[in-house]
């Protein structure tokens, strides 16, 4: 697949694009990449856990025919897991290889803090690559505060300073997607710094097209059944609300076991709900008679 310019589409197109990768995307995030592409920025997708925020980077990357570099963040992350650090066993067998040798000590040292034995980590990877690749800062809200301030001078050179070989500027500007689950407050700087756009639970008629995409062999009739009644477990009192992940594990649990409509496999459904409801309070509430509930107003 070559290279899609997303800048020469419009939004229709660009919804279209992703389809084909397997992401069913609505005009906002559409057009929030297209502006994301137009204005060399990077784009900040904020919502709840498991509305597909991660899967946008996935589907960006395979669109553009890239390779996806992820970061992991999480409390404590710092400039080593991010950046770079060097590999100390080598340079320790290194240091003891040249004993005796008569090298002075600057030589050894030349020698040991040299490329051979740096260990490129996400965000310095992503910035030597020979073709721009899609960086994913995933759950930035879980870093610490100080991680994002220092995050936030990456972004904007695009470059990274090691004491022992320099600077090192970017070989091409990757494609930067953060996500946020909202956990805490994110900084102005770094909302400045990036294009916005909130992913939310997809409506039934598109998480059933997501689900035609995802469940193979499912009918378009059940595929909206099971995506309207998890709109309506939704609302319920849940303490884990279930995203589209587990919607596509309901619906492949319950295609396997031969629904065909879910007014006639009532048992079926509540058999099923450990794809969707994962805690134990929650279990409790959805009873037989929460299903039944629920069931009676889809359609």
């Amino acid at each position: 697949m070559k290279r899609t310019d997303l800048m020469t589409k419009t939004k229709e197109q660009v919804a279209k694009a992703l389809a084909e990768t397997g992401y069913v995307a609505d005009e906002g995030l559409a057009t929030a990449l297209l502006l994301t592409e137009m204005l060399d920025r990077p784009l900040l997708l904020e919502g709840e856990a498991g509305v597909g925020k991660t899967e946008v980077a996935k589907a960006l990357s395979r669109l553009e025919n890239t390779a996806l570099i992820r970061l992991q963040c999480y409390e404590g992350l710092d400039r080593s897991d991010a950046i770079y650090e060097w590999n100390y066993q080598r340079q320790l067998l290194a240091i003891k290889a040249r004993e005796g040798s008569g090298e002075d000590a600057e030589a050894v040292e030349e020698a040991i803090f040299s490329e051979k034995y740096l260990l490129e980590r996400p965000l310095l990877a992503a910035i030597r690559q020979d073709r721009a690749p899609v960086l994913l800062i995933d759950e930035i809200d879980r870093a610490d505060e100080e991680f994002e301030a220092f995050l936030l001078e990456i972004l904007s050179d695009y470059q990274v300073s090691i004491p022992e070989l320099g600077t090192v500027a970017a070989t091409t500007i990757p494609r930067v997607v953060l996500t946020s689950n909202g956990t805490r407050e994110l900084s102005d700087a770094l909302r400045r710094r990036c294009l916005y756009h909130y992913v939310d639970y997809p409506t039934p008629d598109r998480e059933a097209r997501i689900l035609l995409s995802r469940v193979e062999g499912l009918d378009a009739a059940l595929a909206l059944q099971i995506a309207e009644l998890m709109g309506k477990l939704r609302k319920e009192d849940l303490a884990k609300v279930p995203g589209v992940a587990e919607t596509i594990d309901w619906a492949a649990a319950l295609l396997g076991l031969g629904a065909k409509n879910l007014h006639d496999s009532r048992e079926l459904v509540f058999d099923t709900l450990a794809c969707v409801v994962k805690t134990r309070e929650d279990r409790a509430r959805v009873s037989p008679e929460v299903t039944d509930r629920l069931l009676g107003k889809v359609a």
